[in-house]
Parts: structure tokens; sequence; C-alpha cells
């Protein structure tokens, strides 16, 4: 039964699924922000598929198009919010212990690679942090990273502006 249970739990598909969290300030009133600008962007990776400048602008067109979307206007001057954003990757190793043997005195350890994903996006109104998104994705490959980064942008302007 033990190994049944274990074939299993190594037949069974990782699932690769985005996480978004969400801070903001309580008291900003978000419904005074009308006009934004895009800010500086910050790409840590060591993956060409997502250290380059083809990356960030992507990034920053994917928040142009959902920010607009949200009645917000881009200026190139003086503006309600800027948006910065960060995104990082790093290789990860996920270690999973499985009983074999009898009495579960031997263990098999399986170790799954991946890279993960985190983009953070920040809305700063007069030189003040209200409102931050971290969205993190967990994929094996940073080329798929970089083809999901849009939905990354959309998952958390979607929760924008805070439900209070």
């Amino acid at each position: 039964m033990k190994t049944l249970l274990a074939f299993a739990l190594l037949c069974t598909p990782l699932v690769h699924a985005q996480d978004v969290e969400v801070e903001f300030d309580e008291s900003a009133n978000f419904g005074n922000y009308k006009t934004f600008r895009i800010g500086m962007g910050e790409v840590n990776a060591k993956a060409p598929a997502l250290n380059n400048d083809i990356v960030k602008k992507n990034i920053e067109s994917e928040l142009r198009t959902r920010l607009t979307a949200k009645k917000l206007t881009e200026v190139t001057g003086q503006a309600d919010l800027t948006v910065r954003y960060t995104l990082g990757a790093a290789q990860r190793t996920e270690a999973t212990a499985i009983p074999a043997g009898r009495l579960g005195r031997q263990r098999r350890i399986v170790r799954t690679k991946y890279t993960e994903g985190t983009l953070t996006i920040d809305l700063v109104a007069t030189r003040e942090l209200v409102w931050r998104a971290i969205v993190t994705e967990d994929e094996k490959d940073p080329a798929k990273v970089a083809g999901k980064l849009d939905d990354m942008v959309k998952k958390a302007i979607d929760k924008f502006p805070p439900k209070k």
C-alpha cells in the first residue's frame, strides 16, 4: 500500500500556480488617484529569457494597459501614482521524502528543481508606498515565466483598488 502511495506521489504532475499577495495603506483614499506614470523597473534574474529589455517593455506595456482599464490616465510629468516594479527569479529545489522498504526505515528523496519568478508592483503616492502586489510564479523554465508575465500583471492589477 505504501509503495502504491509513493508511486502515485511520484507520478502526480506538479501544479504551477501564481500566488498574489496585496498590501496597502488603509488610510489612503484610492478614489483620489487619477493619474499614473511608470517609474523604475528592475529585473534581477540570471536567465537571459527574463533579464532583457523586451521583458521590461512587456511588463510596462501590460501595466499601462491594466491601469488605463482602471480609468487611470498616464502622464509624463507629475502623477498621482508612480508605478515601480521588480522582477526577480531564483532557482529553487524542493525535496520530498518518500517512505520505502519495510516499516518505512528507508526513505527515498526526490528533488525537483524549478524557477521561482516574483514580480513586485509598487504604487507610490508622494514618495509613500500606498499599494503593493507580489505575484509569485513557480515554473521549471524561465522562458515560461517570461510568457506568464502579462497574466501576472493582470492578476495583480485586478486587485487594485483594494477593497477596504
